[in-house]
């Protein structure tokens, strides 16, 4: 397999892990009464799944889109220009001259 398609598959693999642990804290903490509504459901596991299941896509493309844009390479450092004095002027800009132009009035 290409070295990117691993790189994306690791990464995801992690997105569903941490998935599966925020949902197992909603659950471990009770939050919104979910450990209560599942404990209360005849098929638990087919709402935690889902909900995992649900999670882990939304965390899998968050964890992929940081591993992607946390590959950029650093820029080569640039010579340091020197600051201060003036600008050269270059001569073609003396003959230069604004031109008058004539811009009817609109009412």
């Amino acid at each position: 397999m290409p070295k990117l398609v691993i790189f994306l598959a690791k990464h995801a693999a992690l997105g569903f892990v941490i998935a599966a642990a925020f949902v197992g804290g909603l659950v471990a903490l009770d939050i919104g009464h979910l450990r209560t509504l599942l404990a209360g459901s005849g098929d638990a596991w087919l709402p935690a799944f889902i909900l995992t299941f649900a999670m882990g896509l939304t965390f899998s493309s968050v964890q992929m889109g940081v591993a992607v844009m946390l590959l950029a390479e650093e820029e080569p450092r640039q010579p340091a220009k020197p600051k201060g004095g003036r600008r050269a002027r270059d001569p073609g800009f003396a003959a230069l001259r604004p031109a008058p132009a004539r811009v009817p009035a609109r009412r």
